[in-house]
């Protein structure tokens, strides 16, 4: 099924000049149960795959969170969906928390690897999707959160009915407009987000 978030409009930046210092793509939670219910899973998984390989063909670090609070280690569950895979050689983040930075390494790493600016993609959408990159710009990254490769479930509260689409969208207004002095903010689609190690 096709969906409204493989069309993400124009690039969307809080200033026109680019981007400066080191690219990583983070990869958040596209484990089978947490995309479990998710509006088009599928498609969501299949952009990650693609805008991680691009993302390795260019030599540009691949970082994978994966929720070892309510999946534990070597269940199916647990597992990144298909055809998502970890290479042996890419760090991986297990964490508890909605935010990816707390009780994990990835500040240290993201460090080692001078990354300054982060490329996002991964599930759930309200949770520790957004948790996360806007943990990003606090600590002082530029983000760039891949509009076509997120996702959730739907959602219900205080009786007002919230579908997953409507997140998706939402979440992808909020975070083109966020702006924090000096840094950039902007959201793309999978194939035109641009990886480059420097930019």
């Amino acid at each position: 099924m096709t969906t409204e978030i493989a069309s993400v409009g124009a690039p969307h930046h809080c200033h026109d000049e680019p981007m400066n210092g080191t690219t990583a793509v983070l990869v958040i939670d596209t484990q089978v149960g947490v995309l479990d219910g998710c509006s088009d899973a599928d498609g969501v998984t299949r952009r990650t795959a693609s805008l991680v390989e691009r993302a390795r063909a260019a030599g540009v670090p691949v970082i994978w969170v994966q929720d070892h609070d309510d999946f534990p280690q070597g269940t199916p569950e647990w597992e990144l969906a298909a055809p998502l895979g970890r290479r042996q050689d890419e760090p991986l983040m297990r964490k508890t928390r909605r935010d990816a930075f707390v009780g994990t390494e990835l500040a240290e790493v993201l460090a080692e690897l001078s990354a300054t600016h982060l490329v996002v993609a991964g599930a759930q959408t309200d949770y520790c999707l957004r948790t996360t990159t806007q943990s990003a710009a606090v600590r002082g990254f530029d983000v760039t959160l891949v509009g076509d490769a997120h996702t959730t479930v739907d959602a219900e509260h205080e009786g007002v009915p919230i579908s997953a689409r409507q997140v998706i969208a939402h979440t992808n207004m909020y975070f083109a407009g966020l702006r924090y002095p000096g840094l950039h903010f902007g959201v793309e689609r999978h194939d035109q987000v641009e990886l480059t190690t420097t930019q």
